[in-house]
């Protein structure tokens, strides 16, 4: 089963997983992740951008075990 976009209200499969941390509560070495669908995708990387949380984004691979 392939995840959903993590948007509030959405319920598209999840294309890309989105990366991010919030420095002031997470060590470095955690790392966090929101899947998003290619309409939110932009939206969810602005968001944490602008809260200097984001970390990078790459391709969801769903595993079908």
């Amino acid at each position: 089963m392939k995840s959903k976009c993590s948007r509030a209200g959405c319920s598209e499969p999840a294309e890309f997983l989105i990366e991010w941390r919030n420095p002031k509560i997470h060590a470095a070495d955690r790392v966090k992740l929101w899947s998003a669908c290619e309409s939110h995708r932009s939206y969810l990387i602005d968001y944490l951008q602008t809260r200097s949380m984001y970390l990078g984004v790459r391709d969801f691979e769903s595993s079908d075990d």
